[in-house]
Order: structure tokens, then C-alpha cells, then sequence
């Protein structure tokens, strides 16, 4: 059964309230009994002061102990239902208010207010100008046991109560609010998600914010560009493809069918007719199998040593013809530098690099192919003298598919993605720099084996599948 994150974040949410409203109701309630039992207690400390004070007023005014006169404080000694006990410096009882009907008047006073029981007994001194003149023993009820008092703390336990529920309440809906504010991102995100997985190409992710749901929008909206692109490279590579493929189906068909009708001669111009549509389908099918290659979870090398200078004149030798049926000049300028590598795959970098120049250099200019040791790395340029790239379409040169608008010839615009999968799977790197008017140039970065003798180059048994 699926579970909404909203309402686990808002329940979340609820939880953290009601833990700190009830923690917060704990301490103020533990507060409150520390600061309350502190107050009665006070209290029953005044009370004994009053009672200690006109003791000591009544010795003052009769110069002794005098029943009669102490009379008149039996109801500031009674009025919480305690009990007194009055005792002279020879300890001798002058006035007793803990029997007889005094003790029953203080039983009553308890039952009426509805008191504990009475607490320790207090002994009281009592001074006067500075001499103890007696003691005065007195028990008071407990504190905090007056009814008034258990219901004054009982209200404050159901305020706090009260609260705690209130708050708890105030956290699930603010909970639910947030919770439905913060994961609305992710709605978002899995709505669009479903219509891209549907085919729709067109939705995008509108909230961007500064957080981390804002970057991972970003990020979609990034990824469903690259496959709308991707998506639209395609068709137009299967539009190209299948135009490229009729050419040579239907000038091979016709050829063939008017052989067979007797129309056409079976003889060398025919046949080198239908020789040239065979490989231009021959071409196309490696375009097809480099791409395919590229899609692949990594290119096989089979690494050895590999003298690159050798393996670059080779490569101009073979692309020497193509370059004067064009009327443009191929120059080498390559050192002697060995390193660790797959022929093969190395030789498919600058085979695809010259075709790439080819078509871009118009008849009467220049390709210029150098090797070069740069630090830890041997650097292979092939510039060219043709009409460059336009800033627009320069980050676009190694994206699959992508064609420059300024080529002699058409391609399959795979070529230079598989040139720089081939190099980066050699630990290297293939980059373009280019200005309007200017040419381009590729620079290919290899890393240099760590042995340095040199060895002889052979050329691959299999030429490799080249673009264009």
C-alpha cells in the first residue's frame, strides 16, 4: 500500500509538536509544584512569625506570662486548625491549646477546611529585648493539602493540558501546510516524469528554487532537454538514413532490372556503377556499426605499443587520393613517439579527423596533421583551412548526430562523437577550437607509455569503419 510523504512529513511534523508541548508542560509543571510548594511553605513560615510576634508583644505588655492576656490570640493560633503549646524558660507548660476544648476547636477547624494531618512539631523561640523568654511548640497541617490548594494545582495541570492539546492540534494542520508546500516539488517533478515516460517531450519542471529540490528540478529539465534533442537527432538521422539507403537501392535496382530486360550491358561502366553504389551502402553500414559500437558498454582495445608517427603518414598516404580528387593539400609534420595503445581504434581517431577536415575545406585550401610530445601526453592536431564554426554550433561539434551546417558532403554526424569516445577510452582527451573564417583545429591528447623504445609499426589487418 503506498504512503504518502506529505502525510508521514506532517505527521512528523504533528509528532516534534505534541513531544514539545507535553515536554514543555512536564517543566512548567514541575516548575510550578517546586515554586508553589515553596509559597505554602512561606506562608506557614509568616503564620509562625505572626504568632511568635504577639506571644513576645503579650510578655512585653504584662511583664510575664499572663493566661488571660494570651487568650486573645487563640483564634490567630486555631484559625488553620494547628495546635499550641506555650512552655517558660524552666520548661514548664504556661498555655496549652493542643487539649481539651481548645485541641477539639482545632480537630473541627481541620475538618472543616478539609486539611491533612499536622505536620512536625515547630519549637519556636521566643525572645524578648534580647532574652529567651519561652518557647513556643507548634504543629500546622501539611502544605499543599488544603483543598483549595489541590484544586488551584488541579486547574493549572488542566490549562497545561488544554495547551498541550492545542498545540499539538496547531502542529498537525501547520504539519499538513508545510508538508503539502515542501513536497510539491516532488509532485511536480513526478508528474512531468510521467508525461516524459508517456512521449511528452514538451513538459518541464517549473520550480526552480535555491534548494534542493530547485537543483533537481534544474536537473530534470536539463536531462528532458538532452532527450528531446536526442529524440529529435534520431528522427533526423532515420530521415537521412533512409534517404541515403533509397539512392543506392534504386539506382542498384534499375541498373539490375535493366540488365535483366536487356537495356543495359552487363559490362565495366555498369558494373562499376553498381560496385560504387555497393560500397557507398558498405559506408553507410559502418556509420551504422561505429554508432553502434559507441552504444556499447566501452570500446575492446587491444593495447600494445604503437608508434604514432608512423601510423599518422600511413593514414595520410591512404587519404592522399580522396584529398587531390578534392584539390586540397595534406601536409604531416609528426614526431617519433611510441606509447601504449590499440592501433586499430587510434588509427579510426585520425581517419575520422581527416574525412571530418575534408569536408569542411574548401577546394585550394589546407588540412595540416602534427605530432608533437606535450608533457606526459603526445598531442595529435589536424587543422584545416576551411570556413570554421560558428559559435552556435561549436559546443555541439561531438553531440551524436549533430551535422555542421557548412559540409561538402553529407554524414551520418556520428564521426566525431566516436573519435572522442575512442580517445577518452584511451585516458585521453579530444577537443575543438575554431573562429569564423579561421578554420578549426581537433587536438587529440594521448597519454605517453611509460616505456620509451620505439617500435615498429604494423598497419591493422582490417581497416576500421570510418565516418563520411
Amino acid at each position: 500500500m503506498r504512503r504518502s510523504y506529505a502525510l508521514r512529513l506532517a505527521a512528523a511534523f504533528a509528532g516534534v509538536g505534541l513531544a514539545a508541548a507535553a515536554l514543555t508542560a512536564i517543566l512548567v509543571n514541575l516548575a510550578f509544584g517546586i515554586r508553589f510548594a515553596s509559597y505554602l511553605e512561606q506562608q506557614q513560615q509568616t503564620r509562625q512569625a505572626q504568632l511568635v510576634a504577639g506571644l513576645a508583644d503579650s510578655y512585653t505588655r504584662m511583664g510575664e506570662w499572663n493566661t488571660a492576656d494570651l487568650r486573645s490570640l487563640e483564634s490567630l493560633a486555631l484559625m488553620d486548625g494547628g495546635t499550641l503549646q506555650l512552655v517558660d524558660t524552666d520548661g514548664q507548660t504556661v498555655w496549652d491549646l493542643s487539649t481539651g476544648a481548645s485541641g477539639q476547636m482545632a480537630a473541627l477547624h481541620r475538618r472543616m477546611m478539609g486539611s491533612g494531618p499536622l505536620g512536625l512539631a515547630q519549637h519556636l523561640p521566643i525572645r524578648v529585648n534580647g532574652s529567651l523568654v519561652g518557647t513556643a511548640i507548634v504543629r500546622l497541617p501539611e502544605a499543599g493539602l488544603l483543598p483549595q490548594d489541590v484544586a488551584f494545582r488541579s486547574s493549572v495541570n488542566r490549562a497545561l493540558l488544554v495547551g498541550g492539546i492545542l498545540a499539538g492540534l496547531v502542529a498537525l494542520g501547520l504539519g499538513a501546510i508545510l508538508a503539502r508546500k515542501a513536497t510539491a516539488p516532488a509532485r511536480e517533478l513526478t508528474r512531468v516524469a510521467r508525461a516524459l515516460a508517456a512521449g511528452d517531450r514538451s513538459e518541464r519542471v517549473e520550480s526552480e528554487g535555491p534548494d534542493e529540490f530547485g537543483e533537481m528540478g534544474r536537473a530534470f529539465n536539463s536531462m528532458a532537454n538532452t532527450i528531446e534533442e536526442e529524440d529529435r537527432l534520431r528522427r533526423a538521422f532515420a530521415a537521412d538514413v533512409a534517404h541515403e539507403l533509397r539512392t543506392p537501392l534504386t539506382i542498384l535496382r534499375t541498373q539490375i532490372e535493366g540488365m535483366q530486360d536487356g537495356v543495359v550491358e552487363p559490362a565495366s561502366p555498369s558494373l562499376a556503377s553498381l560496385h560504387e553504389e555497393a560500397l557507398r551502402l558498405t559506408r553507410l553500414v559502418a556509420d551504422l556499426e561505429t554508432m553502434a559500437s559507441a552504444d556499447a558498454a566501452g570500446f575492446s582495445l587491444v593495447r600494445q605499443p604503437v608508434n604514432l608517427g608512423l601510423l599518422l603518414e600511413d593514414a595520410a598516404r591512404e587519404y592522399a587520393g580522396p584529398y587531390e580528387a578534392e584539390e586540397v593539400r595534406l601536409r604531416t609534420n609528426a614526431a617519433d613517439i611510441t606509447m601504449e595503445g590499440d592501433p586499430t581504434r587510434i588509427r579510426q581517431v585520425v581517419t575520422n579527423l581527416l574525412s571530418n577536415a575534408l569536408k569542411f575545406t574548401p577546394p585550394g585550401g589546407e588540412v595540416r596533421v602534427a605530432l608533437r610530445p606535450e608533457g606526459g601526453s603526445a598531442v595529435i592536431e589536424v587543422s584545416d583551412t576551411g570556413p570554421g564554426i560558428s559559435p552556435e554550433e561549436l559546443p555541439h561539434v561531438f553531440d551524436r548526430f549533430f551535422r555542421g551546417g557548412g559540409a561538402r558532403a553529407g554524414g551520418s554526424g556520428i564521426g566525431l562523437t566516436v573519435a572522442r569516445e575512442l580517445v577518452r577510452a584511451h585516458g585521453g582527451e579530444l577537443d575543438v577550437t575554431s573562429e569564423p573564417g579561421h578554420g578549426a583545429t581537433f587536438t587529440v591528447r594521448l597519454p605517453l607509455a611509460s616505456s620509451g623504445t620505439r617500435s615498429s609499426f604494423t598497419s591493422p589487418s582490417h581497416r576500421p569503419a570510418t565516418v563520411g
